[in-house]
């Protein structure tokens, strides 16, 4: 590696690049027409986040229970909170409402007042029959009124599935065919199909209906997602090329770097396509990513080549030098700020790891990409004029050089007792630190579906389907009545809990099949009794065979396992975690291990886990980064003193930005736990420019901390200040989305890299100067392996050679 690195391996390169300036073009126009070919392979993900490893015992628990009851995310849900509804028009079109969506193939079947059926007892034969709620089909307002309520008062079985009484709320329950709930069948009936239907309803009828339900929330949500895929890139776009554009006041520059970073989004997405990754809320903001991670590549780049042409004006030396002497500094800062992406991939979650792996792939491509096409560009064109030229030296970039010189000059103490009194606050801060496994908190508060959500919260407590299965361990084990009985004492525990809604089972049929055998008489709502249970329990069966399933919802084909649905509010992973606590050893009370087993599952609690998860593997993943960069560090300057001086300055911006999480109330969660890896990553880069730089200028003053220390202040402070303002920016687009996870991500991560440029300008130079006598001899900084200078000055060369032959 360190002949790859050398200078001559680099001047080389420079030569194959400049002269085969066509050939490199072709090649580039060929990849990104083959990668753009790939774009057809690029699917959205349909199904929720899973953030657990595939053999995890949680995923297994869920696998299993999807093998007896199959996708559990099937249920969507409209209401209605009007009292005109029971209008015999509104009531007669609510009914064919839900009769039209009963018609649609993606639809499995549908639970609504014109589905209802009752269990009716008759003479002549004696006899029960299931007839419709609905007995008449144009009912006129006194009977639409006595169905209103029969329904609220005598069907205590529909409570919960068909209406509500905090607030007389009716609702139609519609089941999708399981095998179509995670394709893009369920995007297209629930976007083109299901939505216009309702828009129709509610203009005709004049009344608000509220939709929930996870298949509802699961489209609207990805679609949220690909709408600002595209808003990120043209934000990302916008701002950096504006800031570009402030920094050097040339539109021939700014657009080759648009071309440039342009190019990279392009071939984001053809990895995408290539590796047949679905589009994540993570891998979506890959594109943007690069977007904002190429910029400054083109800023290192094209400054260093304006200084050369600024300094002897020869075009043909001027690329050779971009390249040869910008390029290995470059190519160490980008795999760098891979490395701290690469972490991701080591972890067992399938998601990080498509997203680790994209994104390293990725920078290292916009990093080839920079070197081969701005050189090229520019030797096709002009000398750029004396204008061009000016940013160079700008004024108020110098007073602020000026400030940091001052700075670590005469106040190093205040910089290391503010750094100190940082680490103690954020320590502090550290430990007011939620988690949050919440499925809906990053969703768009805003979002016409995210007031639905909130409203069925309030009505039916909650929208996030908990699952329960419970193995008796025996065939037709569930419709023992001891079963059902310990069934009914855990729905019992279950309504206890505030967060939870009142759970559905095979119980609540059996309990209705013996009302309606006492004629519909509500006081009967109950477990039938060892007497009853022989003539009781095969209506209950019976329920369930006009193919609406009902039964077969809530007991699988051999009658050995039991499913019991309950739905949470829009909890965190604390409030989960008690829960789970509180209910465990009551659980396994009412269900002997030795005769049952019972498991919690279902999409929600998988969430939950999946960020404790995440936490879990945070702290090893972030390790791995700075275990990494440090190997780096020490394999360049090989001296373990300068690794823990380079990384002090990396560490602290990284603390200070977990510190502002606790106090701000942000939790760790999926889209904030990455903060941490992407900072680092990119902020260590500062550290290595400005380090090698300083070793330079020590060997170039004859080892003199205090003038080095300076020196590399000044000649590597104004590109620091040039890439960490776009940064800042770049990473602030992501401050627009609708998704709080989003947000936070682009807040925290601005911050943490503005702290970072100001760490490295600062407190960094403040170390090296108060430990001179430890760093400043030959022994420690030896001969690197690479020489990484960013900002190379010819005139230092000279100065080198010119006291070498003095002595």
């Amino acid at each position: 590696m360190s002949k790859f690195l050398s200078f001559e391996f680099w001047n080389t390169v420079a030569r194959t690049i400049l002269r085969n300036r066509i050939l490199i073009l072709i090649l580039i126009f060929a990849a990104t027409v083959f990668l753009a070919s790939q774009w057809k392979n690029m699917r959205f993900s349909y199904t929720e986040a899973n953030l657990l490893p595939d053999d995890d015992e949680i995923n297994l628990q869920y696998q299993e229970f999807l093998d007896k009851f199959g996708e559990e995310g099937n249920l969507i849900v409209m209401a209605v909170n009007d009292p005109s509804l029971f209008t015999p028009e509104k009531f007669k079109a609510w009914n064919e409402l839900a009769q039209e969506l009963k018609s649609y193939p993606e639809v499995d079947f549908t639970v609504s007042i014109a589905d209802l059926k009752k269990l009716e007892k008759f003479e002549d034969p004696g006899r029960f029959e299931m007839v419709p709620f609905i007995a008449e089909p144009d009912p006129d307002s006194i009977q639409v009124s006595e169905y209103q309520k029969e329904l609220f008062d005598s069907l205590p079985f529909y409570e919960g599935l068909v209406y509500s009484k905090k607030s007389n709320t009716v609702q139609s329950a519609i089941y999708l065919k399981k095998d179509i709930v995670n394709t893009e069948i369920r995007r297209d009936f629930v976007v083109e199909e299901l939505i216009p239907l309702i828009e129709n309803f509610e203009e005709e009828n004049d009344l608000n209906v509220y939709v929930s339900g996870m298949p509802y929330i699961r489209t609207l949500n990805s679609q949220n997602i690909i709408d600002e895929i595209g808003l990120f890139i043209g934000a990302a776009l916008l701002v950096t090329s504006l800031i570009f554009f402030f920094f050097f006041r040339s539109f021939r520059a700014t657009l080759i770097s648009m071309f440039t970073v342009i190019i990279g989004v392009m071939w984001a997405f053809g990895v995408l396509g290539l590796l047949h990754y679905e589009i994540t809320v993570l891998t979506a903001i890959i594109p943007p990513l690069i977007i904002v991670i190429g910029i400054p590549n083109c800023i290192f780049l094209i400054n260093k080549y304006q200084q050369e042409i600024k300094k002897h004006g020869n075009q043909a030396k001027s690329l050779q030098r971009v390249i040869t002497k910008v390029g290995n500094a470059t190519l160490m800062t980008n795999l760098t700020t891979a490395s701290g992406f690469a972490t991701f991939i080591l972890t067992e979650s399938t998601l990080l790891k498509e997203f680790g792996i994209v994104a390293s792939i990725n920078i290292i491509a916009i990093f080839v990409l920079s070197l081969l096409i701005i050189p090229i560009i520019y030797s096709y064109m002009r000398v750029p004029k004396q204008k061009h030229l000016k940013h160079l030296n700008k004024r108020w970039i110098g007073g602020f050089v000026d400030w940091m010189e001052r700075m670590v000059r005469h106040h190093r103490i205040s910089i290391f007792i503010i750094s100190i009194l940082l680490l103690i606050a954020s320590i502090i801060g550290i430990y007011t630190i939620r988690i949050s496994g919440s499925l809906l908190e990053d969703m768009p508060k805003s979002a016409g579906f995210f007031k639905d959500i909130e409203f069925f919260e309030e009505e039916f407590d909650g929208v996030m389907p908990l699952e329960i299965l419970i193995d008796t361990q025996r065939e037709k084990g569930v419709m023992k009545l001891s079963t059902l009985k310990r069934m009914e004492e855990l729905q019992q525990l279950l309504a206890e809990e505030e967060e939870l809604s009142d759970p559905l089972s095979v119980v609540n049929l059996v309990k209705y099949s013996k009302q309606a055998y006492y004629n519909g008489n509500p006081k009967y709502y109950q477990l039938p009794t060892s007497q009853e249970q022989n003539f009781i329990l095969p209506y209950a069966k019976d329920l369930g065979s006009d193919g609406t399933n009902i039964l077969n919802t809530y007991v699988d084909s051999t009658g050995q396992y039991a499913r019991m649905t309950t739905f949470m509010k829009d909890i965190g992973t604390e409030e989960m975690e008690r829960i789970e606590e509180a209910l465990w050893p009551k659980i396994k009370k009412i269900f002997p291990e030795e005769r049952y087993q019972v498991e919690m599952t279902g999409k929600a609690l998988i969430f939950q886990k999946g960020t404790n998860y995440l936490v879990k593997n945070l702290v090893i993943s972030l390790s791995l980064a700075i275990f990494l960069i440090a190997l780096l560090m020490a394999w360049m300057f090989k001296s373990w003193r300068m690794i823990v001086i380079s990384l002090v300055p990396n560490l602290l911006p990284l603390l200070v930005t977990a510190g502002m999480m606790g106090y701000l109330g942000v939790p760790i969660k999926p889209s904030t736990i990455l903060v941490f890896s992407i900072a680092f990553g990119i902020s260590v880069d500062d550290t290595i420019h400005f380090l090698a730089k300083y070793r330079q200028e020590l060997k170039a003053n004859n080892w003199k901390i205090k003038r080095s220390v300076y020196a590399a202040l000044r000649e590597t402070g104004v590109s620091m200040f040039y890439t960490s303002i776009v940064l800042f920016f770049g990473f602030s687009v992501f401050m627009i989305s609708s998704f709080g996870g989003t947000v936070a991500l682009g807040g925290l991560v601005s911050a943490t890299l503005l702290f970072a440029m100001l760490s490295n300008l600062l407190l960094l130079p403040a170390l090296l100067l108060s430990l001179e006598k430890e760093i400043a001899n030959k022994e420690v900084l030896k001969e690197p392996a690479i020489d990484i200078i960013s900002e190379e000055d010819e005139f230092l060369e000279k100065r080198r050679k010119r006291k070498t032959k003095s002595k």
